[in-house]
């Protein structure tokens, strides 16, 4: 009965578990086995699987196995909740998740159907954006996914801490620059007295590190590594630069040329 999860998968994990042909039995690999398969299905989604084993004696002291798997469906999102908030509104962050509650497109995005994974990407999502907009504490407190009775729908609740806006009071360089100072000071994009923002952070690391690659230092390093001083609500951000060891080509290869 298993579609979601491949027989072949399945055979591959009992096989890895202990369960195989030739090998011992051991029911409480067995039992092990089922309850791995259910959290497996319950992680996407599936809290109305049913797994059911049955063991039957055979000559010369053998035993068969019988797996039988009703996966049920993946269980519909009702609501989503953020709770917490105060200068985002819900439908600004509910809007940045994946997951959505039923609507008339679900039938085509299927998007209304809950999985851990897709939860924990849209808890991501969350903090990506607070980081972005200066809310450096920004903390999610809790996570809460409440099934129904018969198993259909999920509700989820998500508690967060906002903590306050902090802006950029100073940027730094540090390391072996292998460039001008100035130069790699045109590239930044974060300047003192902005509102802190992760993306722009990593983007200016990102500029830098290509530089660098332009002039030959392929396998550069550049981090930007931020400071909260809470006192004044402000972040001093120290981009640190590693230029490694400049790469040469050592030689050039062609393959496919038949005129030359």
């Amino acid at each position: 009965g298993n579609k979601a999860i491949s027989t072949e998968d399945l055979m591959k994990g009992l096989k890895q578990s202990g369960l195989a042909e030739g090998e011992i039995f051991q029911r409480a690999t067995l039992e092990g086995v089922r309850n791995e398969l259910q959290r497996q299905y319950v992680a996407q989604g599936r809290y109305s699987a049913n797994i059911e084993t049955q063991v039957t004696p055979q000559p010369r002291n053998r035993v068969a196995l019988k797996i039988t798997v009703n996966e049920g469906t993946v269980a519909a999102i009702a609501h989503v909740n953020v709770v917490g908030n105060t200068v985002f509104s819900d439908e600004d962050l509910t809007g940045l998740f994946e997951l959505k509650t039923t609507n008339w497109l679900s039938f085509f995005k299927n998007d209304d159907k809950y999985s851990r994974e897709k939860l924990s990407g849209d808890l991501e999502r969350l903090r990506s954006y607070y980081l972005d907009r200066g809310y450096i504490h920004m903390d999610i407190a809790s996570t809460q996914v409440s099934i129904t009775p018969d198993k259909k729908h999920v509700y989820i609740t998500v508690n967060i801490n906002e903590g306050e806006k902090y802006k950029v009071r100073e940027v730094k360089l540090t390391g072996d620059l292998k460039v001008p100072e100035e130069e790699i000071k045109k590239l930044m994009l974060v300047e003192p007295g902005q509102v802190f923002s992760r993306k722009v952070m990593t983007s200016t690391s990102d500029l830098i590190t290509r530089r660098l690659g332009n002039e030959g230092y392929t396998f550069a390093n550049v981090n930007g590594v931020p400071e909260a001083h809470d006192d004044d609500k402000t972040v001093s951000i120290t981009y640190v630069v590693d230029p490694g060891k400049r790469a040469y080509v050592n030689r050039i290869n062609y393959r496919g040329n038949t005129k030359t």
